[in-house]
């Protein structure tokens, strides 16, 4: 069998350390019902047909054979230097082979990590706001714009230095000690109170 996708092709990664031979042919593993595969998983859609006069009968025996039974073909293939798993079904006089994204695995959750960022969750909860959510991109284009038209000189944005690895657990106490400092900031200098006028205040005492 071949894969088509359009007009398109895809190219090795340049750095990559670890490269599978490419094949033009799809090992079949095993045959499953379609509604047990979560749309979750499907990642890219192929057209397949036969590769040359061959492999045709076996093709189409696969085929309807799938389209019978109401089942999914699940395989492998290599290609763009990597091993896929694919699913395949009926289409027409070819087979829809759709690849699958892998299932993420299993992570041990520490207890006072987990701990940790609910409390983050609790203190920082609220409700949505539709208007409360910026454009940040659009902002700052407009803001370009208003600096091109002024005449002003338009500097190059500066590269971003890259990322330090933090330790995690440290990370989420910064942000809990933050939100603490925050409040208790708040407690401290609490909003002021429009100041009245006891000159006004008596006129309205009079006038009663």
């Amino acid at each position: 069998m071949k894969w088509e996708r359009g007009n398109t092709s895809r190219s090795s990664p340049k750095n990559s350390k670890i490269a599978i031979e490419s094949k033009r042919t799809i090992e079949i593993d095993e045959f499953v019902p379609k509604k047990e595969i979560d749309e979750l998983y499907l990642n890219s859609p192929y057209y397949l047909v036969p590769d040359g006069d061959v492999g045709q009968q076996a093709f189409a025996v696969i085929r309807e054979a799938i389209r019978k039974e109401g089942m999914v073909a699940l395989g492998r293939v290599v290609f763009t230097s990597r091993e896929h798993v694919i699913a395949l079904e009926p289409r027409g006089k070819g087979l829809l082979g759709v690849t699958l994204r892998y299932d993420i695995p299993d992570e041990k959750i520490p207890k006072d990590m987990l701990e940790l960022v609910s409390h983050i969750v609790e203190t920082k909860s609220g409700h949505f706001q539709p208007d409360q959510v910026e454009d940040q991109y659009e902002d700052a284009l407009k803001e370009l714009l208003k600096k091109k038209q002024a005449g002003e000189k338009i500097e190059a944005p500066k590269e971003r230095a890259s990322a330090k690895v933090i330790n995690l657990m440290d990370a989420l106490r910064r942000s809990v000690e933050t939100s603490a400092a925050g409040r208790r900031n708040d407690k401290l200098h609490p909003p002021r109170r429009a100041a009245t006028n006891p000159n006004v205040q008596r006129r309205k005492n009079r006038a009663r």
